[in-house]
């Protein structure tokens, strides 16, 4: 039995097919569809906060239905983004029905959890083609492009230079790196804030992009979809905002949609 960490699901380590698969990203769907192209045996994801309409963990119900046992981990027990320390001192929140029949239960230790869950069999089954949203618009009056994208692998370091960009992906770090925050020198960037959760981890990216001077901000979980930008636009409430979006109007509690297009609007930051 072999247990594979990974910081992101979205880039797996050689030899992953056929192993217990513990990831930091969330459980959305998309998480759930690489984990059944990637072969595993099980997985077991971070739930995000679990948040709007359970998208956090809903890759749990995806993978019950391919045959695969699979488990999150709670957010108040350990950082997203980061296996190491979700094995070290993770609880799991919540198990499918298969990794269940196993012996995996709410509380149980991350690492106790994915040594039960090598005893799964491997099952083979077809990924759903969830195909990851990109779009390009600009908004009237827009002097620059609003990218929306699901997941925040997708940023186009060059074409997305200077854009503000909308993301579904939680705000924590992904494997505890600042130089992942963001792939590209956006004018701006939205996240899901995943719960904030322990350490408040969800909201980590938003200091490093300070740090580049890149306006920052996090929306709810509890508001929108994680795995959705369209959600996080229409739906999310700001949480969280770096230093660099406050001077630039950001403020906890209101809609995110009308901030963010306003920065589509904004030649500087003065």
């Amino acid at each position: 039995m072999r247990i594979v960490l990974a910081p992101t699901v979205t880039k797996l380590p050689e030899g992953s097919a056929g192993a217990v698969l513990v990831t930091g990203s969330h459980g959305g769907l998309y998480s759930g569809a690489l984990a059944l192209k990637a072969g595993i045996r099980a997985f077991v994801c971070h739930d995000a906060g679990i948040g709007a309409e359970e998208a956090g963990v809903a890759s749990l119900l995806l993978l019950q239905r391919a045959g695969l046992a699979a488990a999150a981990v709670s957010h108040l027990s350990a950082r997203i983004g980061d296996p190491e320390d979700m094995m070290r001192r993770g609880t799991i929140s919540r198990p499918n029905r298969l990794a269940a029949a196993l012996g995996v239960v709410a509380g149980m230790p991350c690492q106790a959890a994915a040594e039960r869950l090598g005893a799964a069999p491997l099952v083979r089954a077809d990924a759903p083609s969830f195909a990851e949203a990109r779009g390009v618009t600009r908004p009237d009056g827009a002097v620059r492009d609003l990218v929306l994208i699901d997941s925040a692998a997708l940023v186009d370091a060059d074409a997305d230079a200077g854009a503000v960009i909308v993301t579904g992906s939680h705000g924590g770090l992904v494997g505890g790196s600042p130089s992942l925050a963001l792939r590209a020198d956006g004018f701006a960037a939205a996240f899901n804030d995943a719960g904030i959760g322990i350490d408040r981890a969800g909201v980590g990216r938003l200091t490093a992009l300070d740090a580049r001077g890149i306006a920052a901000i996090t929306v709810s979980a509890a508001s929108a979809r994680i795995g959705d930008a369209r959600s996080t636009l229409r739906d999310g409430v700001i949480s969280a905002a770096n230093d660099t979006a406050d001077a630039l109007g950001a403020e906890v509690g209101l809609r995110a949609k009308a901030f963010l297009i306003e920065l589509t609007r904004r030649r500087t930051f003065v």
